[in-house]
C-alpha cells in the first residue's frame, strides 16, 4: 500500500473520529434551546476530489489528488431536519443511525489497515 493510500485512510479515520465527536455533541445538546445540529462532510469532498474537480490528474488510474492532505473533513450545520418548539433540531433517531453507520465505517477502515499491516509483517518475517 502506498504512502498516499495510508494518508488517505488516515484522513478517513480522522473524519470518522471527528464525526463521532460531532454526533456525541449533538446528542448531548438534545435539549439545548436553539442548538443546531453539526455534521461532518468528508465523503462528498473526497468524491469531488476523486473526480478531479479542481485538481490535476497525471494518470487515468489516479484519484486526481496528489496528496491526501488536500481532502480534509469539515463541520457544517444540518438544516434538513425539523426544528422543535425551542429552536433545537436534534433528531435522536437520525443521530443514532449516523452513529451506527460511522461505527461500521470506522471498524471497516481499521480492519483494512490491520490486514495491510499483517501482509507487510508476513512479507518481512519470511
Amino acid at each position: 500500500m502506498s504512502n498516499f493510500t495510508y494518508d488517505l485512510m488516515k484522513q478517513a479515520l480522522d473524519a470518522t473520529s471527528l464525526r463521532q465527536e460531532t454526533i456525541s455533541s449533538n446528542i448531548a445538546n438534545i435539549n439545548t434551546p436553539e442548538y443546531k445540529v453539526n455534521k461532518v462532510e468528508f465523503e462528498t469532498l473526497l468524491n469531488k476530489a476523486s473526480n478531479g474537480i479542481g485538481l490535476t490528474k497525471t494518470d487515468d488510474r489516479h484519484l486526481g489528488i496528489s496528496n491526501a492532505e488536500e481532502v480534509k473533513p469539515i463541520v457544517t450545520k444540518r438544516t434538513n431536519t425539523a426544528v422543535k418548539e425551542n429552536g433545537n433540531n436534534v433528531d435522536i433517531d437520525m443521530e443514532m443511525t449516523d452513529e451506527a453507520s460511522n461505527t461500521i465505517q470506522y471498524n471497516a477502515l481499521v480492519a483494512q489497515i490491520n490486514a495491510r499491516y499483517a501482509m507487510l509483517h508476513s512479507v518481512i518475517t519470511k
